[in-house]
Formats: C-alpha cells, sequence, structure tokens
C-alpha cells in the first residue's frame, strides 16, 4: 500500500531536483529523506531519480508517476477537508473547482455572496484546477461543483452541465495605434501586426488554434509575445508592444494606454460551463448549484 507521506516527499524532491533543499523544504534532515525515497523506490520496484553529482533528475518512469502521484495527493487533501467539514456539521460544505474565467467574469463572487447571505455557516473551498482535474474530482465525490472552459465528454455516465455564459473576445490596441481611431477596423488591417497572444497553459496546441481562428478570420498575426494571462497581456498592450484579444469581462473602467474596438466580423468568445454529478446526496449542493445558474443568467 502507498504511503502518503513518501509520496509527498517524493513530489517535494521532484520539484526541487536536490534532496538537501527537499529536505529544508519539509523539515527534516537529508539522510532520513533519502532512504525514504529509496524505500519507495524498493517498495514500487521502479527507479524513480537519476541521481548525479549536483542534482537529481527523474527518470521517464518518474515523470509519469509524479503526474498521478500528484492527482492522488490533491484528491487526499480534498478528502481530508471534507471530512473535517462532515466532522463540524455544517452540512459537509462546499467543495467548488473552478477556473480564472469563473471568477473575472464575477459570476462566482456573485454566487458565493448570494450563499453566504443564505447559508452564513456553511464552509466553502475553492480549488483552482484544470478541467480534466475538475471532471475527475466530480466523479470521486471530492468536488460538488466545477466552473470550467468546456462541456465534460459527451455521453458521460456520470455528469452533467449547462453553459452558463459566453465571454465575447474585443480587440486591445495601444493608444495611439493607427487602427485606434479608425472608423472600421478589416481583416486585413490587422495582418501582419504585432501580437501579444494569451497562452493557455492547459492546451498544448493553443498557439495553432489561435493562428488558425485568426486565419479563418482573415488575417495572420505576428506573435511576439505570449501571456500568461489576460491582465498581462493588457500591460503589454499598454506597453505598445503589441495588440491582443481580450475577453470583455477583464475590461473594467478606463484603461490606460488601451484602446478597445469590437469586431462584428470576429465572432469568438471564451464560455464557461457548469458541470456536476449526476446525483445530488445534499441539499446543499443543489441549492448551490441552482444559485450558479441563476448568476449565469445575469452574466
Amino acid at each position: 500500500m502507498l504511503d502518503l507521506r513518501q509520496l509527498r516527499y517524493f513530489v517535494t524532491v521532484a520539484e526541487e531536483e536536490h534532496v538537501g533543499r527537499a529536505a529544508e523544504r519539509l523539515h527534516i534532515s537529508q539522510s532520513p529523506l533519502s532512504r525514504q525515497i529509496a524505500q519507495l523506490e524498493k517498495n514500487l520496484g521502479l527507479t524513480l531519480f537519476e541521481r548525479g553529482q549536483q542534482r537529481i533528475r527523474l527518470t521517464s518512469d518518474g515523470r509519469i508517476f509524479l503526474a498521478e502521484a500528484t492527482a492522488l495527493l490533491r484528491h487526499a487533501d480534498r478528502l481530508e477537508n471534507l471530512g473535517r467539514r462532515l466532522g463540524r456539521g455544517d452540512e459537509g460544505g462546499l467543495c467548488i473547482g473552478y477556473v480564472d474565467d469563473a471568477m473575472h467574469t464575477g459570476l462566482l463572487p456573485r454566487a458565493l455572496r448570494t450563499l453566504n447571505a443564505e447559508r452564513p455557516g456553511v464552509h466553502v473551498a475553492l480549488y483552482d484546477l484544470t478541467a480534466p482535474q475538475q471532471f475527475e474530482g466530480l466523479r470521486q465525490r471530492s468536488l460538488d461543483i466545477a466552473l470550467v472552459p468546456e462541456a465534460p465528454p459527451e455521453g458521460d455516465p456520470d455528469l452533467r452541465s449547462t453553459l452558463l455564459s459566453r465571454d465575447p473576445l474585443l480587440l486591445a490596441l495601444p493608444h495611439g495605434h493607427p487602427l485606434a481611431a479608425a472608423d472600421g477596423i478589416r481583416p486585413e488591417d490587422l495582418d501582419g501586426q504585432p501580437w501579444v497572444a494569451v497562452e493557455d497553459s492547459h492546451d498544448h496546441v493553443w498557439r495553432d488554434d489561435f493562428v488558425a481562428a485568426c486565419a479563418a478570420a482573415g488575417f495572420t498575426p505576428d506573435i511576439r509575445f505570449e501571456a500568461p494571462e489576460p491582465l498581462t497581456a493588457l500591460g503589454l498592450v499598454a506597453s505598445g508592444l503589441g495588440s491582443a484579444f481580450v475577453q470583455r469581462s477583464m475590461l473594467h473602467g478606463p484603461l490606460t494606454g488601451v484602446t478597445v474596438r469590437e469586431l462584428p466580423w470576429f465572432q469568438r468568445s471564451v464560455p464557461l460551463w457548469a458541470v456536476w454529478h449526476r446525483t445530488d446526496l445534499r441539499p446543499v449542493v443543489a441549492s448551490f448549484r441552482a444559485t450558479v445558474l441563476a448568476a449565469g443568467t445575469e452574466t
């Protein structure tokens, strides 16, 4: 049987690629840590690390094992949290998975405000996870509801879903850009323009998809920068480093150095879905799901 403590040790060493630094993080001595890792490898019959003079690196098998170990520990943490909340008798509380779009569209904060007003004693735990991780959490019943940018696989026997909102993409231009004050912007006007692309860290082919969408609209962007999230992209646009497509929900109030234009011919948006397990075991889950769906109609 796997020892969760050994798995936590393994993950820490894998992250640090150095036993000494990992031992400092874990507040234990280096020798016991090395022994625990060696014991884990012996129990598994698997070599997890390639050991060198200065650092250790994961083997190819070790990288696969790391992904699964991280997922298992994440689930164990959620399960422990659920057990503690059940022990307090607060209806089991709520475990909510989400992506950033659920926050900056305001949908999740609105739903949580309503929940807090109606059931102030319910404990809420939020987990920022990818869509596949959230789907797995729902199936394992360690999550109660998921807010994700995609629906679960069609025909999934366990999960139900509904589309909450579509957040339109608008064109963000540096203030003073020749197109910022143009009467109309055509696809060919953007062809070859310096561009800041917002990276989708959960989608390995996001760049190809983005370029294909632009090509279908009639232009090819010259991607100079890849931003990890929309706010960074807006900062780069404001600095005059390129243009970008950004969700409407990100554009609150006046934006220094940025001009925003709607493009009638570029009808793309970022969807947000609510997903839940087909069996609701507790009334608080069904109640919050209804609150989320209502918040979606306001978006």
